[in-house]
């Protein structure tokens, strides 16, 4: 919400999508998801400029050579995801929120696509990613579609701070606070 809200030409656009496929203020259902690239493509740009965890923890199962280093069985590897997803050399524009990035892209998030980890990847990816994914569609989607938002306290979109508090997760530095009305 916080990039839509900072950024309304891709909100309208997620909302015209929506209007055009679910109805205006209908509730969106889990099976309406496969109908709504658009929305899809917000989740997927949200989840490389934001990743839930931007460290992951991964244990080398075998010898591995990297670059002509070996990384022995049993190291313990951090995968900067965060920094990963704001690489120059895999993304345009990488620090840009850019959901059209994912419209003709087959990157996805579910692991085997190395540039885009937020769930990790292998037999160690998060097992809670099927239902994230719904869940954050359907709940983004549904935010969307059921009101009309503006910013507490009067603030411009363009004042919206989006940076971010990095820790063992990633949060905003300073929580959105925005308020719904009814459409």
């Amino acid at each position: 919400m916080a990039e839509l809200l900072h950024n309304l030409e891709y909100l309208k656009k997620a909302k015209a999508e929506l209007e055009q496929i679910i109805g205006k203020g209908k509730q969106i259902q889990e099976s309406d998801i496969s109908q709504l690239p658009y929305l899809q493509a917000i989740v997927k740009e949200t989840m490389r400029i934001h990743p839930a965890a931007p460290v992951l923890l991964h244990k080398v199962e075998t010898d591995v050579e990297v670059y002509s280093y070996t990384i022995p069985k049993g190291a313990q590897v951090l995968v900067n995801v965060w920094a990963i997803a704001r690489d120059p050399g895999i993304w345009r524009n990488p620090t840009m929120f850019m959901p059209e990035r994912f419209l003709e892209s087959k990157i996805d998030v579910r692991g085997q696509d190395f540039e885009l980890i937020p769930f990790g990847a292998g037999r160690r990816i998060c097992p809670g990613l099927p239902l994230a994914l719904r869940m954050v569609t359907v709940v983004l989607g549904s935010l969307i579609n059921s009101f009309e938002w503006k910013l507490e306290g009067g603030i411009e979109p363009e004042e919206l701070n989006m940076e971010d508090k990095i820790g063992f997760t990633l949060q905003k530095a300073q929580p959105l606070r925005a308020i719904p009305f009814l459409m």
